[in-house]
């Protein structure tokens, strides 16, 4: 029986990014479910003798330019494949505002939320002359992908689904969609994210890391590092005046901008920027505790990935990753994620008792267990199969 065939619109492919891996799950493991035909300028991680890729270049130039080619140019090669070779997908996925005419919509962000929150740091008073071509650009991307939400979004008939009841919250502020929709949480490798896997990379970990076998080591792990909570974790890893304390800031992040509050703070010596590993495990398993209090988060993976590992974990409410936390009892979640002090205590407590961070640990290892990504792609096969009848009827 021939496969129904799904048009997959989305920039690139790979297992290196968020929203791109959960793409990267969805269609390996539905590909003997489907006949997925990707347009996409790069494709990684994912077996292309199960699915078909359509190449489209990517031209060099400011982001805001390459989006407005690879915008238009996935239309004009699906109309291409459409009227001269006869390619006629019953439906089109795109995780994002990739095109106009996408039947089932997977919603990682909303623009109109994020435009919202990083106002202030757009104003062009607010920053020196040199950076003002980069924040005229940026206002432009992000009213341009907000003004196309607003169309797309707002389309009947659009099979929708979100990676967290706070995008579904954000979403229906904003939008008001007449559509269902549908939350489905990504997924974990627990070959790689474990408590034994943690065990057994510890001591390797921590003597590259150089730390001591006293040190308490505080992950944090993301780019976008002021997004993902590092002034509040350094504020508070100073208020609890521990010289063991070790924060271990793992990302691509600037570390510069953040030099003078660890000078001003007196954290020179408990500070490390470490960069991005393929093996993120690594740094997981040479932390004893995970902090992130994120000021807005979709659904951030690494907390997740830490919870998986048995780490305690702290996050925010800002994060849509504490929707899967009971506070207290398999995590910490803060209301506040600037409250410094909260999380101070927090952080305390965790370094003064062993038996606390075990418990919470292991309560939140087995919490991530819910959460697969052969369960994602069950739940992503109902958004196709809803989207399906919708086109049909």
């Amino acid at each position: 029986m021939q496969r129904p065939q799904i048009a997959v619109v989305t920039p690139f492919i790979d297992k290196r990014h968020g929203t791109e891996r959960r793409v990267a799950e969805c269609i390996s493991r539905l590909a003997s479910d489907y006949e997925f035909h990707i347009y996409s300028s790069r494709v990684e991680d994912v077996d292309l003798r199960q699915v078909v890729w359509h190449p489209i270049p990517k031209l060099p130039g400011p982001h805001l330019f390459g989006y407005f080619w690879w915008f238009a140019a996935n239309h004009v090669w699906r109309w291409y494949d459409k009227s001269f070779r006869g390619l006629q997908p019953e439906i089109v996925y795109s995780p994002g505002i990739n095109c106009l005419d996408a039947d089932a919509i997977s919603v990682h962000v909303i623009f109109a939320r994020f435009r919202e929150r990083m106002k202030g740091d757009l104003q062009l008073t607010r920053n020196p002359l040199r950076a003002w071509p980069r924040i005229v650009h940026r206002r432009l991307y992000y009213a341009l992908i907000e003004a196309l939400e607003r169309r797309v979004y707002r389309r009947t008939g659009l099979s929708l689904a979100v990676v967290s009841k706070k995008i579904a919250t954000d979403l229906q502020h904003y939008y008001t969609p007449n559509n269902g929709t549908k939350v489905v949480y990504g997924g974990l490798d627990f070959e790689r994210f474990s408590p034994e896997r943690r065990a057994l990379l510890r001591n390797e970990s921590r003597r590259a890391l150089g730390l001591a076998p006293d040190d308490f080591a505080i992950a944090l792990v993301g780019n976008d590092w002021k997004n993902k909570g590092l002034p509040c974790l350094l504020e508070a890893v100073a208020h609890c005046a521990n010289a063991r304390m070790r924060i271990l800031a793992v990302g691509s992040d600037n570390p510069e901008m953040f030099q003078p509050a660890i000078a001003r703070l007196g954290l020179g010596e408990q500070v490390r920027f470490c960069p991005v590993r393929s093996d993120a495990e690594f740094y997981y398993s040479a932390a004893d505790a995970y902090a992130g209090p994120s000021l807005e988060d979709a659904f951030a993976q690494p907390p997740a990935e830490a919870m998986a590992c048995g780490l305690p974990v702290i996050t925010s409410r800002n994060n849509g990753g504490a929707e899967i936390i009971r506070n207290g009892e398999d995590g910490f979640v803060l209301d506040n994620p600037t409250d410094s002090l909260a999380l101070s205590k927090l952080i305390q407590q965790l370094a003064k008792d062993p038996a606390l961070r075990e418990r919470v640990g292991k309560s939140a290892s087995q919490t991530a267990h819910d959460y697969t990504w052969e369960k994602n792609a069950v739940e992503m096969r109902e958004l196709f199969e809803r989207a399906r009848r919708a086109v049909r009827s």
